[in-house]
């Protein structure tokens, strides 16, 4: 029983580490769209896409409070590192800001699928949500290559890079 806590435990950290740092991004990305960079169709997009992760950050936020978990140690790390991947890429154009996106939802999809077939029948609310939160990222992805994300030439660099950073957070976050 307590193995299975323990998995719950950093499932809740890192989902609410990870939907953190989704806002973050989609925050970076409107400051570039506010400042530099206009493109008010893109920012109207992003922005509704950060209110979907914003739903899913209070969820987990609750969830840490209710649940008394202690969240991620790097919380503020991930913070300056998020807005600044959103800044960044945004900076760099449509294509990069949305293949940020698309990067990142593509590790969280395998991330959330993977956690959905370990939560047991104890925890149906929390597996209930991470399927409907998979659902929303599934959406932006696609969202993402609609709006022009792409992987060709030094993209796929940029992709890598992503995905690669993405996974390192969440391996410490889930432990730290």
């Amino acid at each position: 029983m307590k193995n299975t806590e323990n998995k719950v435990e950093e499932f809740i950290r890192v989902d609410h580490a990870g939907e953190r740092g989704a806002v973050k991004i989609y925050e970076g990305q409107l400051l570039a769209l506010s400042t530099f960079i206009k493109d008010e169709r893109l920012k109207k997009t992003i922005e509704e896409m950060r209110i979907h992760e914003k739903e899913h950050c209070d969820f987990f936020e609750n969830e840490i409070k209710k649940r008394k978990i202690k969240p991620t140690k790097f919380l503020p790390l991930w913070d300056l590192l998020g807005v600044g991947l959103g800044f960044g890429s945004t900076i760099l154009g449509k294509k990069a800001a949305m293949l940020c996106t698309a990067s990142v939802e593509e590790v969280i999809d395998e991330h959330y699928l993977n956690q959905i077939n370990q939560l047991g029948s104890n925890e149906k609310e929390l597996k209930r949500k991470i399927i409907k939160f998979r659902e929303d990222e599934l959406h932006h992805k696609d969202i993402a290559y609609e709006k022009g994300a792409t992987k060709k030439g030094l993209y796929s660099i940029m992709d890598r890079i992503i995905k690669t950073g993405s996974k390192i957070a969440i391996s410490i976050s889930e432990k730290i």
